[in-house]
């Protein structure tokens, strides 16, 4: 048997990147409302933008995204169609607690999501939750600074214990912050963080990636007390740096960015700051503000698991020639000329998922969890309105042999696979609509026009039946 009994099939999304309702049910507003499509976007991802509002003449694709909130039912039973074993969803923090600072959890949101579960449940698909998928509300970013100040890890610890409290015996997998690693990339996204003029943004950077990881390892620890049989694992944007060249400069650069990249991982997977890190810390005279207490939290209470997002590997050059620059899911780096590319110009590299999943399961010797991979693209619809879209099979196709080489000629652990949009969403890279991933299309364009009507694509059928087999049959 290729894959293990029980491997978890499904599919991904996010609810800032499909919800919509952003001002219904009591939610408040959030980091990713504010995030608007267009040349503007990258700036304010990245904190060197202020936009904590809706300004005029900007168009903000999280507003209504693809109103999965009123059209979840449906879409869930899409997914059950397909034979989802588990489908990966993330909270929206203020669904919960509109500024995130109340001591009172928002019934309405609690009552949005546990409805939600309950159908799932209903189909026999297990919820994998991430409880944040970047969502950090706007009152906490305005009033706090958002995650450079400790404070937000007890508005996170409040969070965590209203949804365990809420769901238990609903959702056993939970994940604590998605892409947690994107903080040192796209920091107003994954953080919250906006930088003032001749502020160390690097300093700003590693102090709120030091509360997300105290703040993970209390989520873990709190799970543990509410319900013993929740499993908690932490989240990263994965992909192996490779050399450009076997020049010892390139391996040795090659090598830092994946200790940048692993980091995070090292610390919610073995409890403590690897070596490097120290040093680096002390190099940059950076002060996380380390307590005896939260070393003694990050050492109790690390990860059951370890689930990542794979799209590409990435390639590291020591001195990179200017005209090889390639681009990438936010990780810049040198193109590697033994690729092909996405339309997106992403490198497509299915032998390098192996690479990574052997990688990160020599690292950990924990289960792993690939909760997102997939192929963003351009659809075009015959005269009929069916989509052809045998570009995304095959993408598939090959990364999931990458996979089940790694399972079965390489010994990992995988608990799962879930396929990134197996429905049409908001591209959080690009705000786009036209940069597809589903296997569901969705009737809406970049500017917001569309029905939402929803429709198979001929992946939708390929995908019911790898599920079906188990992953035998990928023909």
């Amino acid at each position: 048997m290729a894959f293990p009994e029980g491997f978890l099939w499904g599919g991904a999304t996010a609810a800032n990147q499909c919800e919509g309702a952003y001002d219904e049910g009591g939610r408040g507003l959030a980091n990713v409302d504010v995030i608007p499509h267009g040349e503007a976007r990258w700036a304010v991802m990245a904190g060197e933008r202020k936009m904590l509002d809706f300004e005029d003449g900007y168009f903000y694709p999280a507003q209504t995204a693809i109103d999965m909130y009123h059209h979840y039912k449906e879409d869930i039973a899409l997914f059950a169609e397909m034979g989802f074993k588990t489908y990966r969803l993330s909270i929206g923090w203020s669904r919960i607690f509109p500024n995130g600072d109340e001591t009172e959890p928002n019934e309405e949101g609690l009552a949005f999501y546990e409805d939600l579960f309950r159908e799932c449940k209903k189909h026999g698909i297990e919820p994998l939750v991430t409880i944040t998928h970047f969502d950090c509300p706007i009152h906490l970013i305005k009033e706090y600074g958002g995650w450079r100040n400790r404070k937000l890890i007890d508005f996170y610890k409040n969070l965590v214990t209203a949804l365990f409290t809420r769901y238990k015996g609903l959702v056993k997998y939970w994940l604590t912050f998605n892409e947690i690693n994107m903080i040192l990339h796209l920091p107003f996204m994954g953080a919250g963080l906006v930088f003032e003029e001749g502020e160390d943004r690097e300093a700003v950077e590693h102090l709120a990636a030091h509360n997300e990881l105290v703040a993970s390892a209390w989520a873990t620890k709190i799970a543990r007390e509410i319900d013993p049989e929740m499993k908690i694992g932490c989240m990263l944007a994965a992909g192996t740096y490779y050399p450009y060249s076997c020049s010892p400069a390139d391996v040795r650069d090659a090598q830092i960015k994946n200790q940048e990249n692993y980091f995070f991982v090292d610390v919610q997977s073995r409890g403590h700051y690897p070596a490097y890190a120290k040093k680096f810390l002390e190099r940059r005279g950076i002060d996380v503000g380390m307590t005896a207490e939260d070393e003694k939290i990050l050492a109790e209470n690390t990860v059951d698991f370890i689930s990542f997002s794979y799209y590409s590997t990435r390639t590291a050059a020591a001195n990179p020639p200017a005209e090889e620059e390639g681009a990438g899911n936010v990780f810049k780096g040198v193109q590697n000329p033994y690729l092909a590319k996405s339309q997106w110009g992403w490198a497509i590299d299915p032998l390098g998922f192996r690479i990574t999943i052997n990688d990160l399961y020599d690292r950990y010797q924990k289960p792993l969890f690939v909760v997102e991979n997939g192929l963003g693209a351009k659809d075009e619809a015959n005269p009929d309105g069916t989509i052809d879209d045998d570009y995304r099979i095959d993408y598939l196709r090959q990364h999931i042999e990458a996979m089940r080489d790694a399972i079965t000629e390489d010994g990992v652990e995988m608990l799962g696979y879930t396929t990134w949009g197996p429905i049409d969403l908001v591209s959080a890279s690009t705000g786009e609509m036209s940069k597809r991933y589903g296997f569901i299309y969705v009737d809406r364009d970049d500017a917001g026009n569309g029905t939402m009507a929803r429709s198979r694509k001929k992946s939708f059928d390929w995908y019911k039946k790898v599920i079906a087999t188990n992953g035998e049959d990928l023909a």
